[in-house]
């Protein structure tokens, strides 16, 4: 065992999420447990709760649901071949790309879209019946 991994112990959720590689940044993993996008063992937890191997924990981050187990504690952030060996992934598979929505992205610097641009893109979306329909023209 190196000091960075030992199969005993508790750590902060906050940075073992970090530890692990399930997200970029420790401040973003501290956030999350903020804003309740974090369940230990189906509780919302605080940054500073202490998790220990058996624990599951879900996670909301980058519009996926990812589910984990803890095999290992880390204090430490570890290489990504260390780090995959301290969770059990459950998560559910990521749905295909063709499922997702495509956004409609503009040019640099066209500015606002005007009325007719607005509905063209309504009419692609196939939100114009969503949309309310403007008063003036109902009376």
């Amino acid at each position: 065992m190196t000091s960075e991994a030992s199969d005993a112990g508790t750590a902060r959720v906050d940075s073992w999420i970090w530890s692990v590689r399930l997200t970029k940044t420790r401040s973003q993993a501290a956030a999350a447990c903020r804003a309740g996008h974090v369940r230990v063992n189906g509780e919302r937890v605080k940054p500073a709760y202490g998790i220990k191997p058996g624990d599951e924990i879900r996670l909301r981050h980058a519009a996926r649901d990812r589910v984990v187990v803890v095999s290992r504690v880390v204090k430490k952030r570890v290489g990504a071949p260390v780090a995959v060996e301290c969770y059990v992934d459950n998560s559910p598979p990521p749905p295909p790309r063709e499922l997702t929505v495509p956004i409609a992205l503009r040019d640099r610097g066209t500015g606002r879209p005007t009325k007719r641009d607005r509905r063209e893109l309504d009419r692609l979306q196939d939100r114009a019946q969503d949309r309310p329909q403007d008063r003036r023209l109902q009376g």
